[in-house]
């Protein structure tokens, strides 16, 4: 038997060639299981755009991107600071804006630092005003966004929504000087132990033309709510006309108009370019215990030719339409598009307000929702000639009347050109002014503090 190392001469060649061609097949294996193995450098994120939205009640820093990100942040005492690690991306141009983008009259944030901190780590330094409760969070792509890394900051103190609103209007100039003031702790409460004021029976049809308020011993609140806002743009109009910015406008026509009545006061939901959530557009209206909720919109419609003003109130049954249904699944969509911190929301505030809706409150909402129909319906052809109804998530505050008004339908051009007119808006606004009164001259308030 030869030896195992020996090798015979006749075979020399032909284990040669086989070695050869194992050691190519093992090269090849060798390369393969290497690329799989090591990848390639990954491609780092890209900030494409960013957004700050400043405003009383929070400001929002929005860094919208092409994946998501992962972050980790921390606050920082003597001088306050946020700090902001954002993971995977290097610094760009986009990014670098964002100290360009802070205004001087921002409420929270005096300035923002932007620096490579490692390789692949962004750091985000905000200098703040004063202690803020930072909320982070990310968003998934949704209508024209991306991915989007979102920073809400709140102050840490929010004011009392009472002193607020008083401080912000003239009212007390109505006050006898000796009524007392509301102390500085003073929390709103519900309040279901008071009683309606006693008025004369009226029927639908009687003192039709007649919106003279009864004489009454407190202030009357209105809430109004500007539709959509800041990530939300809401509907837009072929000339480009954006609703947030339309409905906005006619919302603080009319403010100015109810600010002008004796004992009314008014609480806009947003009085600027910012977003809102739908729950705390309801929530803000029961800060201050509203007597009405009016929240304004502009339509819009895959036509065009659609066309008219119209007004809902909430149902507890269903939608009086598949129109209504279809519009207050697109209306309650709003929270996705404006972005809400999904692990920060009230789920006990949202069960409470789905769980209360009363039949007294849809009864009254469509009382309101008819004269101020009826007095929309005098500048502008309805698109339907009653009030209609669905589950829009901004109509359940259970204590208060709510309606949501479609001023007209920006979709259409001939009545984008009216939404953005300044005559037309105006005409809006005494319209739903002229409404509130024939509420309250058919329906007196329940009795309150004259202050509160």
């Amino acid at each position: 038997m030869p030896h195992p190392l020996t090798v015979r001469p006749q075979s020399l060649k032909s284990r040669s060639l086989r070695s050869i061609s194992r050691r190519t097949v093992l090269q090849a294996g060798g390369a393969l299981l290497i690329s799989v193995l090591v990848p390639g450098t990954a491609q780092a994120a890209q900030i494409l755009a960013v957004r700050v939205w400043p405003a009383d009640d929070y400001t929002r820093v929005t860094l919208e991107n092409d994946s998501d990100l992962k972050t980790t942040h921390f606050t920082v005492k003597n001088p306050e600071r946020l700090v902001v690690d954002i993971e995977g991306i290097e610094l760009n141009p986009a990014l670098k804006e964002l100290v360009a983008k802070i205004q001087s009259n921002d409420p929270y944030i005096k300035q923002v630092r932007v620096g490579q901190n490692r390789p692949n780590v962004v750091r985000l330094v905000f200098d703040l005003k004063e202690e803020i409760n930072p909320q982070v969070f990310t968003l998934q792509p949704v209508g024209n966004y991306k991915h989007r890394l979102v920073f809400d900051l709140y102050p840490a103190n929010p004011p009392d929504p009472i002193a607020a609103l008083i401080e912000k209007g003239d009212w007390l100039k109505d006050v006898p000087k000796d009524t007392p003031q509301p102390p500085a702790d003073f929390k709103p409460v519900p309040r279901p132990d008071v009683k309606p004021q006693q008025a004369p029976e009226m029927a639908e049809g009687d003192n039709k033309n007649n919106s003279k308020l009864p004489p009454m011993n407190r202030l009357i609140t209105i809430a109004l709510d500007p539709g959509h806002g800041g990530e939300d743009p809401g509907a837009t109009g072929r000339g480009g006309s954006r609703e947030k910015d339309v409905v906005l406008s006619i919302a603080k026509r009319l403010k100015a108009k109810i600010e002008q009545q004796p004992n009314m006061r008014v609480m806009l939901t947003r009085d600027g370019d910012y977003f809102v959530p739908l729950p705390v557009r309801v929530q803000k209206a029961r800060a201050v215990q509203a007597d009405l909720f009016m929240s304004i919109h502009a339509d819009a419609f895959v036509e065009s030719s659609a066309r008219g003003s119209s007004v809902f109130a909430l149902s507890d049954k269903g939608a009086s339409s598949t129109a209504a249904r279809w519009l207050a699944n697109k209306e309650n969509s709003a929270d996705l598009i404006g972005g809400v911190n999904i692990k920060n929301h009230d789920k006990q505030l949202a069960s409470v307000l789905l769980d209360l809706s009363t039949t007294a409150q849809i009864s009254d909402s469509i009382k309101l929702g008819k004269v101020v129909l009826g007095e929309i319906g005098g500048i502008n052809r309805l698109h339907k000639g009653s009030v209609e109804q669905a589950g829009f998530a901004v109509l359940k505050a259970p204590d208060i009347p709510s309606i949501l008004i479609e001023t007209a339908f920006i979709s259409n051009p001939e009545e984008e050109a009216k939404l953005t007119d300044d005559d037309y808006q105006d005409k809006m606004a005494d319209a739903v002014m002229r409404g509130i009164k024939k509420y309250f001259a058919r329906n007196p308030p329940l009795s309150k503090n004259k202050l509160t």
